[in-house]
């Protein structure tokens, strides 16, 4: 039977598009090592779609074939008729294909589509016990739980393939009906993460290795090749260059030497490393920030609304430099008239420009505990565009009348020019709600709470979950060494700000949406069901009852019953863990915590990419502007920055952690103990499991340290009880402790009791 030949329109076709797959534009090869992690979107969980309509039309038939039965490449090339001329250009699809897991190559040389040959793709999440999940590909697929025996050589981060086994299907206790966990082991590592690794060095005879910081690295790493001139306990970064099998330990090259590990900067510059943070700025990005004057042109107040005259104010953390949001609340009648204003970065960072492909690539600031990496240059960040006490700045701001049930009227948007007539702190604030207002300014306070409650209330009442947790901020000194931790209580004066920003966030989707204006969307997506089933036995292991939490109204009876309990921030950080991580999208999904149908970002675009998105977005509606985002570009730029958004989120919470670890280390110097409350939330019969609720942390004190009695541990009433004195500890007790011991490795730090 005679082939049909393809067009010459359809073959360049293809093979622009196999190209175009495989080879990268200048700004990923210049990027190259942060674009290998960009499969890991929205929680590692994006491999490869199923919807066969949004691929290659050949890579979708191959997909269709293969989903049927399994064919080699020969065969392949048969069913669809490919051309003699053609069959290079197919395998190389097939390459591709498989390279990114959306086929296996088996034995035999047969392909097949994972799923028919019960084998799965997806990237592996480590923990620290030596377990892992392989992320399931799409949003309601189950992840696969890999035991530590099982998971090869595998890494956190790899795309793996793992096949199922199906004899070690486990099920979860107490569940009607029964829930099965479906389980596996790693037999191919497709990708490795190459995500750098780093950690101590240490030399021992003819060998130097590394002991990495991560404890889900639970080997350490033998490095070849020159070791830069590393001293033992220097920290260091390496890459991994090959792991044949468990039987043999990791083998890595040496890259970089930051340091001796008992320095500060250095601790820092290794999470800063670990995680690939941008530090400086391009040059053309410098000179293209620095050509704004530091005024303000008389140009640049065409077209827009001045306010000037308006008492605008600002209400911000204390060490606060970049400022996106002022606010005016001013009673009325009927309720209040309310105007938010934002700082308007787009009018400095123009679509194509350094500026804004540095900030795109960055995707938002990140904010450790000694320093901010930030989106923007300084000029810009902390000058021009931060709206500073006393001083005119451009801004887009939100209007709208918010009647006594907290509903909003008469919405509005548009370009304007503030000055602020006051800096607020948190504290300031606060303050100033907690006594009579005396002057304009505690009057415009008041007035803003006032509001705020109204919208809180309202917010809640139409099904918001409450998941606000305290932080705990650590105070350094000039050398960089903790000497305070601060527990930063989620109080009125924070809430004031940010429902105002909710409102204003809400609104600006709410229009974009009604207009069919393409626009980043942050979205929130419903839960699975199958987690909250898992997170029920997590509480039910507190002895707490609960109903459907799949149930909106059940969820929000179980977080209001939280507050106050010995164990509210454990179970809270455990159901955040149940739930999907919210993400940007150019589609209006919705937010399930915010309990909102409509939400963007619109009210940080210092800070963050995606809130200049979203001001192009409206720029463009209302006509101010004649390009915005297309629909096009937004899918990427979206899980560009979810993943940047995730990576900060991580970077920041792990120096915070480091330095919380620092401090306590310092503890052990008897001349520098501290007594610190405690509660104890859990009895083993090791130990006593107990939370610090002055400074958010957990720790152990060990059995051993209990040296005043012999104790026995109850397990039926789960309690400890001393042999000779009766004296018992049990869950809810209050108590004295100081440090006892810090394991920097595992990352815990364990008490003794001060009697």
């Amino acid at each position: 039977m005679q082939q049909k030949k393809p067009s010459r329109g359809l073959k360049r076709d293809l093979k622009k598009r196999v190209n175009k797959a495989f080879a990268p534009s200048a700004e990923r090869i210049f990027h190259a090592d942060r674009d290998k992690e960009a499969t890991k979107l929205d929680g590692a969980r994006r491999v490869r779609k199923a919807n066969f309509s949004a691929l290659d039309p050949l890579e979708a038939k191959v997909l269709q074939v293969l989903g049927k039965e399994a064919c080699s490449a020969s065969r392949l090339l048969k069913v669809l008729n490919i051309p003699l001329k053609e069959h290079a250009l197919c395998k190389k699809i097939l390459r591709k294909l498989e390279a990114e897991g959306s086929i296996i190559a088996l034995k035999g040389s047969q392909y097949v589509v994972p799923k028919t040959a019960d084998l799965y793709t997806g990237i592996i999440q480590m923990h620290a016990t030596g377990a892992a999940h392989v992320l399931a590909q799409q949003p309601h697929e189950p992840d696969l739980y890999i035991s530590h025996e099982n998971t090869a050589t595998a890494l956190d981060g790899d795309l793996v393939v793992a096949r199922l086994l199906t004899n070690r299907s486990s099920h979860f206790r107490g569940l009607k009906p029964k829930k099965i966990r479906l389980e596996g082991e790693v037999i191919r590592i497709l990708q490795r993460s190459k995500k750098p690794i780093i950690g101590t060095f240490e030399h021992s005879n003819n060998f130097s290795f590394l002991i990495a910081d991560d404890p889900r690295f639970r080997h350490n790493l033998y490095l070849g090749g020159d070791t830069l001139g590393a001293k033992d306990g220097d920290k260091v970064v390496a890459i991994l260059e090959q792991w044949e099998n468990r039987h043999n330990p990791p083998e890595g090259k040496l890259l970089e030497v930051l340091g001796s590990s008992e320095n500060p900067e250095v601790a820092m510059l290794s999470i800063i490393r670990k995680h690939e943070l941008p530090i400086a700025f391009r040059s053309d990005v410098l000179s293209e920030a620095a050509r704004f004057d530091s005024r303000l042109d008389p140009k640049d107040l065409l077209g827009r609304e001045d306010l000037r005259g308006r008492p605008m104010i600002t209400i911000d953390p204390e060490d606060a430099r970049d400022f996106d949001d002022a606010i005016e609340v001013q009673s009325t009648a009927t309720g209040w008239d309310i105007s938010v204003h934002i700082a308007d970065v787009a009018h400095y960072v123009l679509p194509g420009s350094a500026l804004d492909e540095e900030a795109r690539l960055r995707g938002n600031s990140v904010y450790l505990v000694d320093r901010v990496i930030p989106m923007l240059p300084e000029h810009l960040s902390n000058g021009l565009c931060s709206l500073r006490q006393h001083e005119d700045r451009l801004a887009f701001s939100v209007f709208a009348s918010i009647d006594h049930e907290g509903k909003a009227h008469h919405v509005r948007f548009a370009r304007s020019v503030i000055r602020s007539i006051a800096r607020l702190t948190y504290k300031q604030a606060l303050m100033m709600l907690a006594n009579p207002p005396k002057d304009l300014l505690a009057e415009r306070v008041h007035a803003a709470w006032s509001c705020a409650h109204v919208l809180r209330n309202r917010r809640f009442a139409h099904g918001a979950l409450d998941l606000e947790m305290p932080e705990v901020k650590v105070w350094l000194d000039e050398s960089g060494i903790p000497i305070k931790l601060e527990r930063i209580e989620n109080d009125i004066s924070h809430q004031l700000i940010e429902e105002l920003m909710l409102l204003a966030n809400e609104l600006v989707a709410r229009h974009l949406t009604r207009t069919t204006q393409p626009t980043l969307y942050r979205v929130h997506e419903k839960p699975d069901p199958s987690k909250l089933e898992e997170y029920r036995e997590l509480v039910a292991s507190y002895g707490v009852q609960t109903g459907d939490l799949a149930h909106r109204r059940e969820l929000q009876k179980f977080l209001n019953g939280l507050k106050g309990k010995t164990f509210e921030s454990a179970l809270k950080i455990g159901l955040l863990k149940s739930l999907k991580r919210a993400r940007y999208t150019p589609e209006p999904l919705g937010h399930f915590g915010l309990q909102k149908k409509d939400y963007t970002h619109f009210t940080s675009p210092i800070r963050r990419y995606a809130d200049l998105m979203t001001h192009r977005a409206l720029a463009k509606q209302l006509g101010l502007t004649r390009a915005g985002p297309s629909s096009r570009e937004l899918t990427n730029i979206g899980e560009h920055l979810s993943l940047t958004e995730r990576t900060a989120g991580d970077a920041e919470k792990e120096s915070v952690r480091l330095k919380k670890l620092d401090f306590f280390q310092a503890q052990q110097d008897p001349q520098r103990q501290k007594i610190f409350n405690a509660q104890i939330i859990e009895v083993r019969n090791y130990g006593l499991f107990i939370e610090l609720p002055d400074v958010l942390i957990s720790g152990l004190i060990p059995m051993s340290t209990l040296d005043d009695d012999f104790y026995l541990f109850d397990a039926l009433h789960n309690k400890l009880i001393g042999r000779k004195h009766k004296k018992i500890y049990r869950a809810g007790h209050l108590l004295k402790v100081v440090v006892y011991k810090v394991d920097r490795w595992k990352q815990q730090v364990d008490f003794r009791i001060v009697r």
